[in-house]
């Protein structure tokens, strides 16, 4: 038998796998360097090339910097930040997809400072916990987004934020950055110095905040567009949002790190993305399965000229064999796949273009560059045997430090040795190729996004007319899963569907609202007591429920 551990250095590793543990190809290498340096190098070797492209509908209004000109603006925002927060501290952005998201990026980066991600859709129960909990000492927000008032509701949230110092208005970027005093020196900022806080929710239900440093990113950056295929000064639509590290991280730090054009796309529309594409001869783009789906469907698909793209990828979900084979065969261009989580800065495994559509649809590749992965006995915390499923556990440069201020959730997910348990079951066959399973956990993805329903469940439970509740994934063919609510009403109440949706739209992010809503008797028990949720899920495949 060989050893446990087969190293890839190149393509494929040069002998069968006997046992679920691997590691990934030995190139390209990790850079013991920080984002700022990556900036900095950019500026210097292409300065002139256009480094960033706002993707609004007005094209004539469209704003664009060289990579000169985006690290003049970064270390002018650097500075201004130094006027206000010290190396260390969280700045939270909380907007969609804008130029000045990236540039306070980068100048959270050079400055020493962590940048605290918040989804633009969250509500202000949402938006408190990130701000508290990450204790940020500043809030940059937009006025408004899709009708969420955004700055109002920071600015009444502000009294009950003890950490909260200050909040900078995205629309006065101006004035914000001529409060930087040129002379001031930048700080020495360090690879392994924490940079973003993305969160993230667990089996607990509460999110936790991954702390994650600049080696981590930016490597795992480069090493996705690298395998994605996409060369040195390509142009790269980033129709993902910002709050994610798909957007944040693969995108906005994997254009840096290959010195790429990249079009910040504002928010997804299908027929504005593929203008977008055709009008800036884009290579490469990333989106969930919906996405692409819809840019298919479009009307202005079948006249648009993609002839210069050259990579898609997907990620959050299997895409179903035909599905490879028709994004292939109509947008013309190599599919991959990519696997990963915010713990992990964050991909994990990913498909390669040259794979067959069998690897495509069915796996989700091998792994990373010096990625380090094992399938384990979740019993026994051993390697099984290839083809076994078990659980995906991981480890390497990629990972975060842990979640802020959590050790214990931090040690039940990074264990002694260093691996960090996904919670996906696996299986990896005899080439180091890994299918997903399933998952240990219940989470829901839906289109991409990731949805605990704990914390769906948690809000239910304190409704009065509700006396149980179990949230669960049902299949979806548009959105891959979607949201049902299996309610048990509380004595002497009726459940009132219309009421239970308004009561949740109000507190969490539209995408987390239930859209199936069931009335139950009696759940399906364990011998312990707890609901099976699998047999909801098998009965409502069996049309055994009826919604309200």
């Amino acid at each position: 038998m060989r050893s446990t551990a087969n190293r890839q250095h190149g393509m494929l590793a040069p002998m069968a796998l006997t046992l679920s543990h691997t590691t990934g190809q030995g190139t390209p290498q990790v850079r013991d360097v920080t984002i700022g340096d990556l900036l900095r190098e950019a500026a210097a070797q292409t300065p002139d090339r256009i480094a960033l492209i706002e993707g609004i509908a007005d094209a004539g209004a469209r704003r664009q910097w060289t990579f000169a000109e985006m690290l003049a603006d970064a270390e002018r925002c650097a500075r201004a930040l130094l006027t206000r927060y010290e190396k260390g501290e969280r700045v939270a952005c909380w907007a969609h997809n804008i130029p000045e998201w990236v540039l306070l990026e980068y100048g959270c980066a050079l400055a020493g400072l962590v940048i605290v991600t918040v989804n633009p859709a969250y509500r202000a129960d949402e938006v408190h916990y990130v701000l508290t909990q990450s204790k940020a000492a500043g809030l940059f927000v937009v006025p408004d987004f899709r009708g969420n008032p955004m700055l109002s509701v920071a600015q009444e949230l502000h009294p009950n934020c003890p950490e909260l110092r200050e909040i900078t208005r995205f629309d006065q970027w101006a004035d914000f950055l001529a409060t930087g005093d040129p002379e001031t020196e930048l700080p020495v900022v360090d690879p392994g110095d924490p940079v973003m806080l993305q969160y993230t929710s667990g089996t607990t239900g509460f999110p936790k905040g991954a702390f994650l440093h600049h080696r981590g990113l930016h490597n795992n950056a480069h090493h996705f567009l690298d395998r994605m295929g996409l060369i040195d000064g390509a142009v790269y639509v980033n129709t993902m949002p910002l709050f994610h590290t798909a957007g944040s991280a693969m995108g906005v730090l994997g254009c840096l790190a290959q010195k790429n054009t990249m079009v910040v796309v504002e928010a997804f529309e299908p027929g504005f993305v593929l203008e977008l594409i055709e009008t800036y001869k884009g290579n490469g783009m990333v989106g969930v399965p919906t996405m692409l789906i819809a840019m298919i469907e479009h009307s202005a698909f079948s006249t648009t000229d993609l002839s210069s793209v050259s990579g898609i990828c997907s990620g959050g979900s299997l895409v179903p064999e035909q599905l490879v084979r028709t994004f292939e065969a109509e947008i013309g261009a190599p599919f991959t796949i990519v696997y990963g989580q915010t713990e992990c800065s964050p991909v994990a495994s990913m498909t390669r273009p040259t794979d067959s559509i069998e690897d495509k649809a069915g796996t989700i590749g091998q792994l990373m560059p010096h990625v380090e992965a094992r399938i384990v006995d979740p019993e026994t915390n051993e390697a099984v045997p290839v083809g076994v499923v078990g659980e995906f556990v991981t480890r390497g440069y990629h990972l975060m430090h842990g979640y802020f201020e959590m050790p214990e959730q931090t040690a039940e997910t990074i264990d002694a040795d260093g691996w960090l348990h996904t919670g996906d079951l696996a299986a990896m066959d005899e080439r180091g190729y890994v299918t997903i399973e399933g998952r240990l956990k219940d989470m829901i993805i839906r289109g991409g996004e990731n949805i605990y329903p704990k914390e769906l469940e948690e809000l239910l439970f304190v409704h009065e007319t509700v006396g149980e509740v179990a949230v669960v994934g049902l299949p979806d063919e548009k959105w891959g899963e979607t949201i049902g609510a299996f309610v048990r009403p509380a004595p002497d109440h009726a459940i009132d569907k219309s009421e239970l949706f308004a009561y949740m739209r109000d507190r969490l992010a539209p995408h987390k609202t239930p859209r199936h809503w069931f009335e139950v008797k009696e759940f399906p028990l364990t011998g312990s007591g707890k609901i099976q949720k699998f047999k909801l899920r098998d009965q409502w495949i069996n049309g055994e429920w009826h919604e309200l």
